[in-house]
C-alpha cells in the first residue's frame, strides 16, 4: 500500500510538472507574439516617419524648381530683344 501511495504521488508531481510547462510554454509563446508585434509596430512608424520626411523633401524640391522656372522665364519674356 505504501508503493502505491508514492507511484500515486509521483504520477500526480509528474501530471503537475506537465501542467507547469506547458502554463510556461504558453507564457514565452505570447510573449514572443507581443514583442514581435511591438517590433513591427516600431518598424512601420520608423518607416511611416522616413516616407513623410521624404515626401516633405519633394515637395520643397518642387516648389524650388518651379519657382526657379517661373523667374526664369519670366525673364526671357522681359527681357529686351
Amino acid at each position: 500500500m505504501r508503493m502505491r501511495q508514492s507511484i500515486a504521488e509521483i504520477e500526480d508531481q509528474f501530471f503537475e510538472e506537465i501542467e507547469d510547462d506547458r502554463e510556461r510554454r504558453e507564457k514565452l509563446r505570447k510573449r514572443a507574439e507581443r514583442r514581435a508585434a511591438e517590433r513591427q509596430a516600431k518598424r512601420t512608424h520608423r518607416h511611416g516617419s522616413m516616407r513623410f520626411w521624404l515626401l516633405v523633401l519633394v515637395l520643397i524640391a518642387t516648389a524650388a524648381v518651379v519657382t526657379y522656372a517661373m523667374f526664369a522665364t519670366l525673364y526671357y519674356v522681359l527681357s529686351p530683344s
